[in-house]
């Protein structure tokens, strides 16, 4: 089996960014005192039947193990005991009960707290989304990312959603989210958690725009650390002061909701009933059609060359409805004698299998073989 899932976002040689074992260790170090005791106590016993029985080792150490855990006696002559013998057996008896109370005791208390437990599910949980790869980590849990996420689900995108609310675990396993992190998302604890490393951007809904732009230069400073290529980073603004800001410090899509409610509104008041078509067609599962912008880049083959060069349409059966160029230009419904430039962006409408049969084209050193005979 290949190590590399590639078609699945998923990879198996991948280890975590960060690791957890020093704290599960420190966790551990709790039970250390109660074994020594116990250890303790048994060689003391062990020695004590020794020197006061005609007893072999194991003998000794049997007779020490059954009368300290109180779970036995008889099995080894006991009533042939001398006087000090049977006052030795009834002090480690005692002694036994009030080592045994105690240690139960921490043990229940280590695993009722809760800190142990929870160190052992995030070390399997990260180990899984260390696996991922072209993932996106959405930081903080509210409406927005409950349905993105439903949407990633359906796309089979995979992601991971940060945040740092205690009773995070539980909304996440309600709304079905397959990798979270409850953490601080301006941690560098949780940015090695979701293993943004091998992310392919970050999605930012806080609805603070001081936690967004703190975030934003963080996973900036952190891409300039790793010598990588740009996060693609999403994040939401409340109004275009917001959005100025948060774009320039990064941010390469920014929503706003209100804007978007007020065209949405707008849409329907001037073009009653035209305002659901997209949506329409996009969300029903019969159709599955996709919307998706593609950079073409500049060794592809397509640049400088008519869009009508391509024959996406009668290859693919995607349509290209829309070209921004690099100069922030954007041509509405191109005709095929429009010039495709390096790094331009071309917005695709299908169905998502022709959308990655165009991508692949597109991203072509040499003119592709099938396009020679169209």
């Amino acid at each position: 089996m290949a190590k590399s899932l590639w078609f699945l976002n998923f990879d198996r040689s991948k280890k975590p960014d960060i690791d957890l074992t020093p704290e599960l260790l420190s966790e551990l170090a709790r039970f250390r005192f109660p074994f020594v005791i116990v250890q303790i106590f048994l060689i003391i016993g062990t020695l004590g039947y020794l020197a006061l029985e005609d007893y072999t080792l194991i003998e000794a150490f049997f007779q020490a193990s059954y009368t300290f855990t109180n779970t036995g006696f008889g099995a080894l002559k006991e009533h042939q005991f001398s006087p000090i013998t049977i006052i030795f057996t009834t002090i480690l008896m005692l002694i036994g009960a009030a080592t045994i109370t105690f240690c139960v005791a921490v043990v229940v208390n280590v695993i009722m707290g809760g800190k142990l437990i929870s160190i052992i599910k995030e070390m399997k949980m990260i180990n899984k989304i260390a696996r991922l790869k072209n993932h996106y980590v959405i930081f903080y849990h509210n409406e927005f990312s409950i349905q993105l996420s439903e949407h990633f689900l359906q796309a089979q995108i995979p992601f991971v959603v940060v945040d740092p609310d205690k009773d995070f675990e539980k909304e996440a396993i309600k709304h079905r989210y397959p990798y979270y992190i409850n953490d601080d998302p301006h941690s560098m604890n949780s940015i090695l958690k979701a293993h943004l490393s091998s992310a392919k951007g970050a999605i930012i809904f806080s609805k603070n725009t001081t936690d967004n732009i703190a975030l934003i230069v963080s996973i900036k400073l952190y891409e300039k650390e790793l010598k990588r290529y740009a996060y693609n980073i999403i994040s939401i603004a409340n109004n275009n002061e917001e959005m100025s800001k948060l774009k320039k410090i990064g941010a390469n899509y920014i929503i706003s909701p209100t804007n978007l409610a007020a065209q949405r509104i707008s849409s329907i008041i001037i073009q009653p009933g035209s305002e659901n078509i997209i949506e329409h067609f996009m969300s029903k599962k019969e159709n599955s059609l996709s919307l998706e912008e593609v950079v073409v880049p500049k060794y592809s083959w397509l640049v400088l060359k008519k869009l009508k060069e391509a024959h996406l349409r009668e290859v693919t059966k995607a349509t290209v409805i829309g070209i921004e160029q690099k100069d922030g230009k954007y041509i509405s419904m191109p005709t095929g004698d429009v010039l495709v430039t390096s790094e331009c962006k071309l917005l695709i409408i299908g169905h998502s299998n022709h959308i990655k049969q165009t991508k692949r084209i597109i991203m072509k050193r040499e003119k592709p073989e099938e396009l020679k005979y169209v």
